[in-house]
């Protein structure tokens, strides 16, 4: 039986990667501050610490795994990244936690390393054009991340890449293109914009009008979680490294996501602009990278994964609203 570390296993996409691990017959060890907020853990033993303390990593690590998923940051959406308020604690605790795990990693002589990196690396000026942004892996340099949080991840990256160079750690990274689902954070300011707005549209009566930062011309595409894990195996699975995205070709303006999450929920409202964080003008996955080296790329339409999301978020917020 194969061992593997899920590091932020309280997270949305860390709980979902422990459940999937399990039915593929692994013992799992799951690490973070946080056990999982709307489900319980399917990890084998859950070990609840900060991975900022490189103490305890090198304890985790120690006890010896074939995979080690390194999934665990300090993040959110954008009303959490993009206002200034928390850049120094991202920079440092999201820093902290890579060069613990890398060190505990080549100390211990772990197997595979999966590093989630993000699309926040791109730079600013190849995203000015929301109908056309530039996210090839090759463009990432000049390098001009629109956060510090792109920073973060960028130099993480790199300390990556300097390891298994260096160390021959073999490590995989993915970049990640806004992942969204069922069991993710949807209120408090760390929620990203499709799990924001399902909570909208849950809320939303007659009359009412949906919110949304921006013109909402802005353009992004969203990949369901399903996809995210399916792409996060194969790279494990193959002898490519990284980086390489992982993400939906399927790009809507943010008015479009807010109609389409309406017509899921039978309901019908008027968008009010506001001033808010927004980020990029434009970002979309470039999967050719990800098509001629694993010989895969998600497929799957964004309106299959927003009808399971907001069904799962009016549930929740039935539920909380009925307290």
């Amino acid at each position: 039986m194969k061992k593997a570390l899920v590091c932020g296993a309280g997270g949305f996409i860390g709980n979902h990667l422990v459940n999937a691990l399990k039915l593929k017959g692994y013992w799992t060890t799951g690490v973070d501050l946080k056990l999982p907020e709307f489900s319980t853990s399917c990890a084998d033993e859950f070990v609840q610490g900060d991975l900022t303390d490189p103490i305890l990593c090198n304890e985790v690590v120690g006890k010896g795994f074939d995979e080690v998923y390194q999934l665990a940051a300090d993040m959110g959406g954008a009303g959490f990244i993009f206002t200034g308020e928390n850049d120094a604690a991202i920079l440092h605790n999201s820093a902290s936690i890579n060069l613990n795990i890398l060190e505990a990693c080549r100390i211990h002589r772990a197997g595979k390393v999966f590093f989630s990196s993000s699309a926040c690396i791109y730079p600013d000026y190849n995203q000015l054009d929301p109908n056309n942004p530039k996210c090839s892996e090759d463009s990432v340099y000049p390098a001009q991340p629109d956060s510090e949080y792109g920073w973060e991840k960028l130099f993480s990256e790199r300390v990556y890449l300097a390891y298994k160079k260096q160390y021959d750690l073999q490590v995989r990274i993915a970049r990640f293109h806004n992942i969204f689902g069922e069991l993710g954070c949807w209120e408090g300011g760390r929620e990203k914009a499709p799990a924001a707005l399902c909570r909208k549209v849950a809320r939303c009566q007659p009359g009412d009008q949906i919110e949304i930062w921006g013109d909402g011309l802005q353009t992004r595409s969203f990949l369901y979680i399903g996809e995210c894990l399916e792409g996060i195996f194969r790279l494990m699975e193959s002898d490519f490294c990284g980086p390489v995205n992982i993400g939906s070709e399927e790009m809507v303006t943010i008015n479009e996501l807010a109609g389409r999450i309406l017509s899921i929920a039978e309901k019908e409202a008027d968008l009010r602009h506001l001033p808010g964080p927004l980020g990029v003008r434009g970002r979309n996955s470039d999967n050719a990278l990800i098509k001629q080296t694993l010989g895969w790329s998600p497929n799957q339409s964004l309106d299959i994964g927003l009808a399971k999301t907001y069904h799962w978020i009016a549930d929740q917020v039935k539920k909380k609203d009925q307290q």
